[in-house]
C-alpha cells in the first residue's frame, strides 16, 4: 500500500458528522453567489475575503465555506470571516487550488473539522477559523494600516494624475438618452446594508420618485425591492441577464484605454449599451456620469464610505471614490446606514392593536348613551328594510 492510499480515509456510506451540501465552485466569489442555494458549500478563491463578499454569502444560505486561498493574509483587517463564523458558518481556509480539481460542481461534499469529504475521501485540509485565530489575525492586520495608508496616498495622487480631465471638466463622460436634468437620483451599490437602506428609503422614494441607477448587481438589487433601474452601470460582470434586459439604459464601465470585457456580454444579448471608459470604479463612473448629467441630488445605497471599507473592498483603485465624493460635493446624500439610524417605533401590530382599541370604545359609547341607542335603532331598521327588500327578490 502506497503513502497516497494510506491518506484515504474510509468512512461509512451514511452522512456522517460536520457539515454536508452540495459543492459550488467557483474563483470569482460575486460569480459563485448567483448560483448559491441554501445549504450549499461553497468553495472559492478569494484573498481577504470582504465583507460585501460574506454577507453574499450568507444571503445565498451557504451552509460552510472552503477557501482556497488565505481569508485573512494580515495586508489589513478585512471583515468578512468574522462575519461568517459570528453567523455560525465553518470557514475552512488554505486548502490549496488542488479542491478545485478534487471536486466537482455539483457533488455532495462533507466538512468535518478542519477536513473536506467528498465520495467518503478526504480530498483537502486546512484551518478551520475560529473566532479567536481571527481575532488574533486581525490585531495582527490593524497593526499594518500605516503601509496602507501610505499606499492609498499614492494611489490617490496615481488617480488625479490619470484622471484629472475628468474630475475637472468631465471630459469623456458620454452621452446617454435618459435625462438627469433637475432630477434626484438614486445610485444602488450591491455593499453594506444596501437592502435595509433601500427598505428605510421607500418613504422618500415614494415622494420624489428619483431615477435608479443600478452599479452592476445593485441593479438587481433594485429588482428584489420592487424598482425598475433606469441606468444600469458598470463592467457588467456581477450582474443578471434578467437586470439586463429590464429596459433600463446600459452604459458599460470601460478601461481608460476603451477595452470593455463586459461589452461582448451586452451585445450577445442583443442589448444596445453606451461606453464610459475611466479609471475610476464602477460606482464612482456612475456619480460622475449623474453629476455630470445635471442631477439635482444624488442619494447613494450601499457604497464605500470610509478607510475600513476602502481597504476591505481590496482595490488600490478604490482612492478614486475620495476623490469622486470631493467632485461631486453637495450634491451627494450618502444614505449608508440610515436604517440603523431610524426604524420606525410604532409596530404594524401595534397600529391594528390601537385600531381595534379604538372600535371596541366606539362601539361602547353607542351601547350606553341615548343617542347611541338611537343610532342602533336607525341601523337595526334599515338591516330590516334591506332583509325585506332581498327576501322580495325571491318571492
Amino acid at each position: 500500500m502506497n503513502m497516497a492510499t494510506r491518506r484515504v480515509r474510509v468512512r461509512p456510506t451514511e452522512p456522517g458528522p460536520g457539515v454536508s451540501g452540495i459543492a459550488r465552485l467557483d474563483r470569482r466569489t460575486k460569480s459563485l453567489t448567483r448560483r448559491l442555494r441554501p445549504g450549499d458549500i461553497a468553495v472559492i478563491d478569494h484573498l481577504d475575503l470582504d465583507r460585501v463578499s460574506a454577507e453574499a454569502l450568507l444571503h445565498g444560505g451557504v451552509a460552510a465555506v472552503v477557501n482556497v486561498a488565505p481569508s485573512i493574509s494580515g495586508r489589513y483587517p478585512n471583515l468578512g470571516p468574522q462575519l461568517l463564523v459570528a453567523a455560525g458558518v465553518p470557514l475552512l481556509d488554505r486548502v490549496g487550488p488542488a479542491v478545485f480539481a478534487a471536486v466537482r460542481e455539483g457533488q455532495l461534499v462533507r466538512l468535518e473539522d478542519n477536513r473536506l469529504y467528498a465520495d467518503d475521501r478526504e480530498i483537502a485540509v486546512g484551518e478551520l477559523l475560529t473566532p479567536e485565530s481571527i481575532e488574533a489575525a486581525m490585531a495582527e492586520a490593524r497593526a499594518g494600516l500605516a503601509i496602507q495608508l501610505e499606499a492609498f496616498a499614492s494611489n490617490t495622487m496615481e488617480y488625479v494624475r490619470r484622471e484629472r480631465d475628468l474630475l475637472l471638466d468631465g471630459v469623456g463622460v458620454p452621452e446617454i438618452r435618459t435625462n438627469l436634468t433637475g432630477r434626484h437620483v438614486l445610485i444602488v451599490v450591491r455593499g453594506y446594508h444596501h437592502r435595509e437602506d433601500l427598505a428605510t428609503l421607500r418613504p422618500y422614494i415614494r415622494e420624489y420618485r428619483p431615477l435608479f441607477i443600478g452599479v452592476d448587481g445593485g441593479a438587481d438589487a433594485l429588482l428584489e425591492a420592487g424598482y425598475r433601474p433606469d441606468l444600469v452601470v458598470g463592467d457588467m460582470d456581477s450582474v443578471s441577464d434578467r437586470a439586463l434586459g429590464c429596459g433600463g439604459e446600459i452604459v458599460v464601465h470601460a478601461y481608460p484605454d476603451g477595452t470593455a470585457p463586459g461589452l461582448a456580454r451586452v451585445e450577445a444579448l442583443g442589448l444596445p449599451a453606451v461606453l464610459f471608459p475611466a479609471a475610476a470604479t464602477s460606482e464612482d463612473v456612475a456619480m460622475l456620469l449623474a453629476d455630470d448629467k445635471g442631477a439635482s441630488l444624488i442619494v447613494a445605497v450601499g457604497t464605500h464610505y470610509d478607510l475600513v471599507e476602502f481597504f476591505d473592498k481590496g482595490r488600490a483603485g478604490m482612492a478614486s471614490t475620495f476623490l469622486t465624493r470631493l467632485r461631486v460635493g453637495g450634491k451627494l446624500v450618502d444614505a449608508k446606514g440610515v436604517s440603523r439610524l431610524y426604524r420606525s417605533r410604532i409596530s404594524t401590530s401595534s397600529l391594528l392593536w390601537l385600531v381595534v382599541a379604538t372600535l371596541v370604545l366606539f362601539l361602547t359609547a353607542l351601547a350606553i348613551s341615548s343617542a347611541g341607542h338611537a343610532y342602533v335603532e336607525l341601523i337595526a331598521d334599515a338591516w330590516h328594510s334591506f332583509l325585506f327588500w332581498l327576501s322580495g327578490l325571491f318571492r
